[in-house]
């Protein structure tokens, strides 16, 4: 049985290079898709940036081209930016969603051509569990991984019939460069009473106390080699246990929870 091919965008840094590392330790042939300089003796460097549509779509061309196909996709590739809604620039909202979501979208359109001829494929996107507990003063991060996840359920209908299956994965707080790389506001903080600033230094810390990396990108590796896959899964014991009360609890007493952990 010849070894799988399989695309990480954003696999420069973080969950994406730990899931390339791992992937390839498994055996897979391994392309990464990043903007930046970037080399590994066990990776195949494609630059192009996730929200450059054609870029994306010339980049799994190629590695598909070259390796035969392309049997899973995992889409890493975002950023965090956080602030109150009512002083974030439209700009910077919509380049979050740029990113996060529709960079994701790009790869996956990009791909499932080629999975579906060969009658198989799997696609991972990297959610996270602010998409079921949303996290104030980061909401528009918050609602770009929430539509990840819609996307990603709505779409395993769609291409299941082609043996193409797709899930997302919910991490919790990981200790990466994706916290020192937020792009942070606080505008506006002394007219909310200094919550904002609060808000991100609890977040900030929980992140840098969090999850190594490289267990999270031995896991997401794990679902994208797996037979089968459920359409959401979050990463280790206490986020599975935070999404199973964020499923179970109304909704009211769930959002004032968290408002106690980050709004006050």
């Amino acid at each position: 049985m010849s070894a799988k091919t399989a695309v990480v965008t954003g696999g420069s840094s973080g969950i994406g290079l730990e899931t390339a590392r791992a992937l390839a330790a498994a055996g897979c042939r391994v392309y990464v898709i990043c903007r930046r300089e970037f080399s590994s003796p066990e990776l195949t460097v494609l630059r192009a940036d996730v929200t450059d549509e054609s870029a994306v779509r010339a980049a799994i061309d190629a590695a598909a081209k070259e390796a035969g196909g392309v049997d899973i996709l995992v889409c890493c590739a975002g950023f965090g930016i956080s602030g109150a809604v009512e002083f974030t620039e439209g700009a910077d909202a919509r380049r979050q969603l740029d990113v996060n979501f529709f960079g994701m979208d790009n790869a996956v359109r990009a791909v499932l051509p080629h999975m579906r001829s060969a009658g198989h494929g799997r696609i991972v996107n990297v959610s996270s569990v602010a998409a079921v507990a949303a996290i104030p003063f980061q909401t528009y991060y918050s609602a770009s991984k929430a539509a990840i996840n819609a996307y990603t359920c709505a779409l395993a209908n769609e291409v299941g019939p082609y043996g193409v299956s797709v899930t997302a994965v919910m991490p919790g707080d990981i200790r990466t460069g994706f916290t020192d790389a937020r792009k942070k506001s606080a505008a506006g903080d002394d007219a909310y009473g200094g919550r904002i600033a609060r808000s991100v230094a609890k977040m900030e810390q929980d992140e840098r106390g969090g999850m190594d990396p490289a267990k999270a990108g031995a896991y997401i590796a794990g679902l994208a080699l797996r037979a089968r896959v459920k359409p959401l899964y979050a990463v280790g014991f206490s986020y599975k246990c935070v999404c199973f009360l964020c499923d179970l609890l109304p909704c009211r007493l769930r959002n004032w929870l968290i408002g106690k952990l980050y709004a006050n």
